[in-house]
């Protein structure tokens, strides 16, 4: 009998977390944090329309990483479909509530996990 594999989604939301905030800064946490207030308020399609007119370099990269983990995630059946665009993939999702749900719920734990990382100074300024 095969035991059912689990994905710890927590732990994947973590990883993405920590990928989008790779180089800390104040600028991006400021951009993480109106990014989850519009996640929040408004919806995912929302959010990646907020990154996308924020332009930048901050901006751009968190947008792809939150694309491409929700391409990947859950592995066994992934919430966005390999598709060029990202608003034709949303689209395609939310005609199914529970992985809209579901993928709301995922960006906002990475975004979260991403603003906590953003808020630690690098190592050269930690004090001990």
């Amino acid at each position: 009998m095969d035991a059912p594999t689990f994905e710890n989604l927590d732990l994947a939301c973590a990883k993405v977390g920590k990928t989008i905030a790779e180089m800390p800064s104040k600028e991006l946490e400021n951009l993480v944090t109106r990014a989850l207030a519009v996640l929040e308020e408004q919806g995912i399609y929302a959010l990646f329309l907020f990154l996308k007119t924020r332009g930048g370099s901050c901006a751009k990269n968190v947008s792809q990483q939150i694309y491409e983990f929700l391409k990947v995630t859950p592995q066994q059946a992934p919430l966005l479909s390999d598709n060029d665009d990202v608003f034709t993939s949303l689209q395609q999702m939310a005609k199914d509530l529970d992985k809209l749900l579901l993928a709301r719920d995922l960006v906002r734990q990475a975004l979260v996990y991403a603003r906590y990382h953003a808020q630690v100074p690098p190592k050269s300024e930690v004090r001990t």
